[in-house]
């Protein structure tokens, strides 16, 4: 029998992932977490290494390919693209739910990517920058498990075809979100929560992108407009939270860097699958919130 005294450290670290898990539990998700401090190299996590689907958190990945590109000097940011109306990606934010003909800049489509999600605008990046080149940039960051494998338009027609006849309004019904592609991560973009906040610490770091590019998805990131996922956690004037969210149907998910004023810089990443299966699940969303606030005082109070 080994009476040897657990480190303090490591009994620190099992509470905060008892007290995530049970957090997890009272909201009905099942759900995984990562959490780093970006200069300690300090962690925190529950499920941190389980592949996820990333939903619409992997525009991150594309715009990350999308800088690398422009500091090599492959691609111009101040480009102009034509923003037709037919064969928009659809989507309820940005150009996916305009009614007309635009034209702007890659720069900009990258602003509605990131602020408010959407879709056409993500896909219009990904027709310039392209699937393999998203892929390289995160191979590049040694990321293995992390891969974009289909547009926002091609996810959306799949699980039109997984849904049958009865289309969106089958989606809250358990036994189509079952056979639904887009939520299994083999099949869709995927990653996993521990190496989305390694991508957002070495973009903080600069380690990746040259200062100006960092600084230009930092400033992105910091300009995304929902509160109710990640940034609910840290209800503060003076804490600051990058961001960016993904959703499907019951899948719910941040991944972010919350920032003090004492200079305590966190990358978190958290992702959810709830039971319920309704759009809207309040719960579902504040614990994003409540988990990354529990896994970033945890690595607060061990600083």
């Amino acid at each position: 029998m080994n009476d040897t005294p657990e480190d303090p450290t490591t009994q620190a670290r099992a509470a905060v992932a008892d007290r995530i898990a049970a957090a997890f539990a009272d909201a009905g998700v099942d759900g995984a977490v990562h959490a780093v401090d970006i200069d300690r190299g300090t962690e925190a996590g529950h499920g941190a290494d389980r592949l996820v689907c990333t939903a619409s958190v992997h525009k991150l990945c594309l715009l990350l390919a999308l800088h690398r590109l422009a500091a090599a000097g492959r691609l111009d940011l101040t480009e102009q693209v034509e923003c037709a109306v037919e064969g928009r990606t659809p989507g309820g934010t940005g150009l996916a739910a305009m009614l007309d003909a635009s034209r702007m800049s890659l720069r900009d489509l990258a602003y509605l990517m990131i602020a408010v999600s959407d879709n056409a605008a993500a896909d219009l990046l990904l027709a310039r920058v392209g699937l393999e080149e998203v892929n390289r940039t995160t191979r590049a960051l040694g990321l293995r498990h992390t891969r974009a494998v289909e547009s926002f338009a091609a996810m959306q027609e799949g699980m039109r075809e997984d849904a049958g006849p009865a289309a969106a309004r089958a989606l809250t019904d358990p036994l189509v979100l079952a056979r639904l592609r887009a939520l299994d991560p083999r099949h869709g973009n995927r990653s996993t929560p521990r190496e989305l906040t390694r991508l957002l610490g070495a973009v903080w770091r600069d380690e990746f992108l040259p200062e100006a590019h960092g600084a230009a998805v930092r400033r992105l990131l910091g300009l995304q407009v929902w509160p109710h996922r990640l940034a609910s956690g840290f209800p503060f004037d003076d804490v600051q939270v990058f961001g960016k969210t993904g959703t499907l149907p019951t899948l719910r998910a941040e991944a972010g860097v919350v920032e003090y004023p004492d200079g305590g810089r966190y990358a978190v990443a958290v992702f959810t699958r709830a039971a319920d299966t309704r759009h809207v699940v309040p719960a579902a969303d504040a614990v994003i919130g409540l988990v990354a606030r529990l896994a970033v005082d945890g690595l607060r109070g061990a600083s």
